[in-house]
């Protein structure tokens, strides 16, 4: 009898330690793939891009970029075609001439030559100099593009992180407000505080809530923006993190000290070169090219007679082109001239911009430094009237009223940092400077 209930309560034990064993196991698998789970679904450090990431990956969908190679094997082509022997290619020249077709006495006359077209004095020293400016022309215009693609991806991104950051505070918000409502409901029911009280936050609840959904839709819209220039993916832009802003530019010692390295002075400069290269050229093909022609001729006078070989040394100089050659050089002097103008405005209007987004950092660098300190005001006020507001001493509309301060204290030192951090990247981009 002892001993059947002995056996019993060991294959009990057993059963109950197998079971447990087999629950912790179940949990701890089931807490295993529920972390892997959010593991994957959270986004990495690496899956966050960065500016220069987002910059470089609009450029890759750019025609310009995707041309590139095609542009740059022309100009190669077109320096090689200017350091060749002759300005064109040269040809052969094949006739035959008999009288087989009418009195077929036997005449035939066999003739093959070469025309080799021969350089204008001076032409083929300034062809060679267009062919350089314009593969000097076909870099910097492409430093230009992407100078100017960047000021949209700039501003694009930084309207994303303007979207992220007044998402992050008014989702604070309504963890404040909340946090108040509760303290309002648990007060109501110890009958501290009266409904209306209870409606107040309740609507500040609300406010506040609306307040996120449209955060939330502007920051949709910011990143379908940002997404619509760099197809980035999704998981990338929806983890909207900390700032990353922009080293600042160094001060050069002249406002003008750098100026010239600004890319789109460069291609500006280049194609003016271009241009005054083609005026060069135009100027120099004053006609068009001569030939010099070198024949064989093989022939006899009927039949029966030995064939004689004779030879043909021949220069072909065409006259000048008259009105045809003014109009190319007066169209290329045109443009030279049009160009060099529109470097001179250029210049001055990014002076302009180089000082006035200097200026703006300053300014928003200022702008900052309050904004920090206000912020920093209420939230000591905010804690301040908070315990005041729980010991009694502060009604509930000075409560809200002090929380809605602070929000709008924090929204506002928030951003002053965007602003600044903005304006740092608003000041590379007038320097000419690419995103890092």
């Amino acid at each position: 009898m002892h001993r059947r209930n002995f056996q019993a309560d060991g294959q009990w034990q057993y059963t109950a330690r197998a079971t447990l064993n087999l629950a912790l196991a179940v949990a701890l698998t089931g807490g295993l793939v529920e972390a892997h789970a959010q593991t994957a679904a959270a986004p990495t450090v690496q899956d966050r891009p960065t500016l220069r990431e987002a910059f470089e990956a609009a450029w890759a969908r750019q025609p310009e970029a995707q041309a590139l190679a095609a542009r740059r094997d022309a100009a190669r082509a077109q320096v090689q075609a200017a350091q060749s022997l002759t300005p064109e290619p040269v040809a052969m020249e094949l006739s035959t001439k008999t009288d087989r077709l009418n009195r077929n006495l036997g005449t035939r006359e066999y003739e093959v030559g070469v025309a080799i077209p021969l350089w204008l004095p001076g032409e083929r020293g300034r062809s060679q100099a267009l062919a350089d400016a314009e593969g000097r022309a076909v870099e910097s215009r492409t430093t230009a593009a992407q100078l100017r693609l960047a000021a949209t991806v700039r501003e694009a991104w930084w309207s994303w992180q303007r979207a992220g950051t007044e998402l992050d505070a008014t989702r604070g918000q309504l963890d404040n407000v909340r946090r108040i409502a509760a303290d309002v409901g648990k007060r109501l029911k110890a009958g501290d505080l009266a409904r209306a009280d209870q409606h107040q936050a309740d609507g500040a609840v609300a406010a506040a809530e609306g307040a996120v959904a449209q955060a939330e839709g502007s920051l949709t819209a910011a990143q379908q923006h940002l997404r619509s220039l760099t197809a980035m993916p999704a998981v990338g832009l929806a983890s909207n993190t900390a700032i990353q802003a922009e080293p600042e530019p160094p001060i050069p010692a002249t406002p003008a000290a750098d100026m010239d390295t600004h890319a789109e002075l460069l291609a500006l400069k280049d194609r003016a070169a271009v241009a005054e290269g083609s005026v060069a050229l135009a100027a120099t093909q004053s006609r068009a090219s001569p030939e010099l022609t070198i024949a064989a001729t093989r022939d006899r006078g009927a039949y029966g007679e030995s064939y004689q070989q004779t030879f043909m040394v021949g220069v072909r100089i065409p006259f000048g082109a008259g009105p045809r050659h003014d109009a190319r050089v007066a169209s290329a002097r045109a443009e030279a001239v049009e160009l060099q103008a529109q470097l001179a405005l250029e210049r001055a209007r990014l002076a302009g911009e180089r000082e006035a987004a200097r200026a703006r950092t300053d300014a928003a660098r200022a702008q900052l430094a309050a904004a920090d300190r206000r912020a920093q005001l209420a939230l000591e006020s905010r804690g301040f009237f908070d315990k005041s507001f729980r010991l009694g001493e502060t009604d509930l509309p000075t409560r809200l009223r002090i929380e809605s301060e602070a929000a709008v204290a924090e929204r506002q030192a928030a951003r002053a940092r965007i602003e600044l951090a903005a304006a740092i990247s608003a000041w590379r981009q007038a320097l000419g400077l690419l995103p890092q």
